[in-house]
């Protein structure tokens, strides 16, 4: 979907106003704006808590989906609370094992130390890869701002040849993703491909635009056309309907994975008609910034949200 140029310019503006301190920390003390906006949230987030997150993955493995958790946070800035999200993510992997489901966990590298340490942040993943692949869990590595994208890389190619169980995220709109493609296809974890959601230089990125679409197509049937393990990452209905229709749907390497909350009615459909459906789901306190972006990726969302905090409708889970 292109954005029109005010559609731009909000979306824009949501993601500085995202990733705004002192926002984010008025909101969070406000007595009266934080239950409004966390009542808003809850369309997109199973909630603050790891059991609320245990809970709707539980409701939407029974109806047949994959589920893809993580624990919100990124940017964390001293050890001790690295340490204590690399436990979470520890105690989320066990508890999400005891459902005897091979799921996925996605994670930012920053929330467990990318932001202080490279060392730090290997050590942590790959203590958390060990535990995922006792339960044939993935590990999935969430693409960050493009000036981390080397380190990331760096750190997925050294864990992934010795833990296979941990993919990757891949932006379609950067320049550069094409040839990191290419070479990833070398290494055995997942690539899950997503149109890309940060604010990005035009220098080194395409804007949501018909040609960014085309790309996106393109980079989907290098990595199929590989048989490599893909996860197709996005909610543009006419992008899924040229993929049908080139019959990837029913690739056993193939699966499409959609956030919680959004196009149920199209991931369900995918999963009628035989694709492997996996819904993206996130629970913990750091929603605000996770809630900005939804409303930033598709400016009808900030409808829906208003009208939440009014008039909350039902989950969304119950037409998943």
């Amino acid at each position: 979907m292109a954005f029109s140029k005010e559609a731009l310019k909000a979306a824009n503006a949501l993601k500085s106003i995202a990733r705004n301190e002192q926002i984010k920390a008025y909101i969070q003390q406000s007595g009266d704006l934080y239950p409004l906006l966390l009542r808003a949230a809850k369309r997109f987030v199973a909630g603050e808590t790891r059991n609320e997150g245990i809970g709707k993955a539980k409701e939407l493995i029974s109806k047949g989906y994959g589920v893809s958790l993580e624990y919100i946070g990124e940017n964390t800035r001293n050890i001790e609370d690295c340490a204590e999200a690399k436990n979470e993510f520890m105690t989320l992997i066990n508890d999400l094992g005891k459902q005897q489901k091979e799921e996925t966990i996605s994670l930012d590298l920053s929330h467990i130390g990318l932001s202080i340490d490279t060392d730090l942040a290997l050590n942590h993943l790959q203590q958390l890869a060990n535990e995922a692949q006792k339960y044939g869990h993935t590990v999935m590595i969430s693409m960050e701002e493009s000036m981390k994208t080397d380190q990331i890389l760096d750190l997925y190619k050294k864990t992934t040849l010795a833990y296979p169980n941990v993919g990757l995220t891949i932006q379609a709109h950067l320049y550069r993703s094409e040839e990191d493609i290419r070479e990833l296809l070398n290494y055995p974890g997942k690539i899950r491909l997503v149109k890309g959601a940060y604010q990005e230089s035009s220098e080194i990125s395409i804007p949501r635009s018909k040609a960014l679409n085309e790309r996106y197509l393109n980079l989907i049937n290098t990595i199929a056309d590989a048989n490599h393990p893909l996860s197709v990452a996005t909610h543009d209905q006419g992008l899924i309907e040229d993929l049908v229709q080139r019959e990837l749907f029913n690739r056993t390497h193939v699966e499409y994975e959609m956030l919680y909350g959004i196009r149920p009615d199209l991931l369900r459909m995918l999963k009628e008609q035989g694709a492997h459906a996996r819904v993206y789901l996130t629970y913990g306190s750091e929603w605000y910034l996770y809630l900005c972006h939804r409303l930033a990726e598709y400016s009808p969302n900030v409808y829906t949200v208003i009208a939440d905090m009014v008039n909350p409708s039902e989950s969304e889970s119950n037409i998943y």
